[in-house]
């Protein structure tokens, strides 16, 4: 887990030469230097108010996190560096996965936008309806994310 100085580190307006940068995929418009918060729909399990949000290691990940996001607006995935805890996502690790391998994790602090990757690539047609079919079958089955 990282630990941050939240008063101190909350004055940073970009990235730390040292500090770890996460992705988060989103439909959200976000600009440099705005903060992700809670309280606002999951998009998983039953789409509440999330009591947790999220960033992975990978881009990979955040790739699917833009690509499932509900809204109407563009997919697009930031750089976030978190502001307080983080904590490995139990939706994700030892449960479907051994480890952590999609650097998935979770907090209930704010992530800071210390930038965007304007340039990706999408997964192929196919494998996103699949995707969407497998989460639509767990909610069918009334399977919901232990971060709900």
């Amino acid at each position: 887990m990282k630990q941050l100085n939240t008063e101190q580190d909350l004055s940073i307006k970009g990235p730390t030469p040292f500090a770890q940068t996460y992705f988060h995929g989103t439909k959200a418009d976000l600009k440099l230097g705005d903060l992700i918060q809670v309280g606002y729909n999951s998009i998983y399990g039953q789409q509440k108010n999330a009591a947790y949000i999220f960033c992975t290691g990978t881009l990979d990940a955040a790739v699917w996190g833009a690509e499932l996001a509900v809204g109407s607006g563009r997919e697009r995935i930031f750089l976030v560096e978190p502001t307080g805890q983080i904590e490995n996502d139990p939706d994700l690790t030892n449960k479907k996965f051994p480890g952590n391998p999609t650097l998935s994790f979770r907090s209930a602090q704010p992530f800071r936008v210390v930038g965007e990757v304007t340039v990706w690539q999408g997964h192929p047609a196919h494998q996103l309806m699949s995707m969407k079919e497998h989460l639509e079958k767990l909610k069918v089955q009334d399977i919901h994310s232990l971060n709900d």
